[in-house]
């Protein structure tokens, strides 16, 4: 794992914090990454870019407040993504889906999502690890990020 990024994000001021630990903001977030999810599949155009993204990123999000973990920076919120096991080939997967929403929202690139199911892996991958996450699992991953 890339310490020195992490360690980077912990000294940001909107960067990785530990807090409290929030299991009913973790379950907001998980039904707003499924809402979201919904929407992507309505929409067209930058829409389906940006809601396949937020939906992606509201999934990780969910695992991160379960663990007590605040983090307002996206890219240092997916350089969190190694601490919960997810493959290298998912972690790029949110980088270009990120780049691509950056593209689309804000330089007005006509950018087309190629694969919605992929999105849908995705957040299902989150709802997984989520119900996975034991006390010890929290205990360890906030240990790591005091280092």
């Amino acid at each position: 794992m890339q310490k020195d990024k992490l360690t980077w994000c912990c000294k940001q001021k909107k960067g990785i914090k530990l807090i409290d630990l929030k299991p009913h903001l973790s379950e907001s977030y998980i039904k707003e990454a499924d809402e979201t999810l919904e929407n992507m599949f309505l929409s067209k155009g930058k829409w389906k870019i940006i809601t396949a993204y937020y939906a992606c990123y509201n999934a990780i999000y969910a695992i991160l407040m379960k663990c007590g973990i605040q983090c307002e920076i996206h890219e240092c919120t997916i350089e969190l993504m190694k601490l919960f096991n997810f493959a290298s080939s998912e972690i790029e997967f949110m980088k270009k889906l990120k780049e691509d929403r950056i593209q689309t929202q804000y330089y007005l690139k006509n950018i087309e999502l190629k694969d919605e199911s992929a999105v849908k892996k995705f957040v299902l991958k989150c709802k997984t690890i989520l119900s996975t996450v034991t006390s010890n699992r929290i205990e360890e991953t906030r240990k790591t990020l005091q280092k």
